[in-house]
């Protein structure tokens, strides 16, 4: 009877406290600091944010780590000059064919063309127009005006200094010059460079 008892005892306390639960509201916490992170504010320590300010911009005139900047303007005047001027920094033993055609499929492909005769797959479903072909001879192109169309952009295509760093840019560029070639575009001496 006494068995009896306390089990019925024990039930009852039981269904008790499952019958104060609400799920509606938050349960305790035993250690709230491991819940509630304590904030730091950046820079609050410092003199040299004295203002307010907590972060600062560059200083005038400084580069970021790793970026070569390209001095020629864009505008025609620069187009012109990096057409007759610009050579590509790489030397015979630094082109990749390879790495250049899969950069070129990435980036280039798709308006240009797999072969660079200006007929990739946005052109042939005619989503953009007037694509010329590498081996143009109106246009004449040059390793120079290939990475400064590239790096500026020219007409409807944008610029993909973004996208791509200037070693993969020269890549391409070595491969679009090779594409010239294989059209029957004359690659002069100063492109081979």
């Amino acid at each position: 009877m006494r068995s009896l008892f306390k089990t019925t005892i024990l039930v009852i306390v039981l269904v008790s406290f499952a019958s104060c639960k609400k799920d509606t509201r938050p349960n305790y916490q035993f250690m709230p600091n491991m819940y509630e992170p304590v904030g730091y504010e950046t820079y609050s320590e410092s003199n040299a944010f004295a203002n307010g300010v907590e972060a600062q911009l560059p200083a005038e005139g400084s580069i970021p780590r790793g970026f070569t900047p390209f001095d020629i303007d864009n505008t025609n005047d620069g187009y012109l000059l990096a057409k007759e001027t610009v050579v590509s920094p790489l030397d015979s033993t630094q082109i990749d064919p390879i790495r250049g055609g899969q950069l070129y499929d990435i980036y280039c492909g798709i308006c240009h063309g797999k072969k660079g005769d200006g007929q990739g797959n946005l052109v042939k479903r005619e989503k953009i127009l007037g694509v010329p072909s590498y081996d143009d001879a109106g246009r004449a192109i040059t390793a120079g005006s290939v990475y400064h169309t590239i790096y500026y952009g020219k007409n409807a295509m944008g610029s993909y200094a973004n996208q791509l760093n200037e070693e993969e840019r020269w890549q391409v560029v070595n491969y679009v010059m090779d594409l010239k070639s294989e059209l029957g575009g004359n690659k002069t001496v100063k492109d081979s460079i």
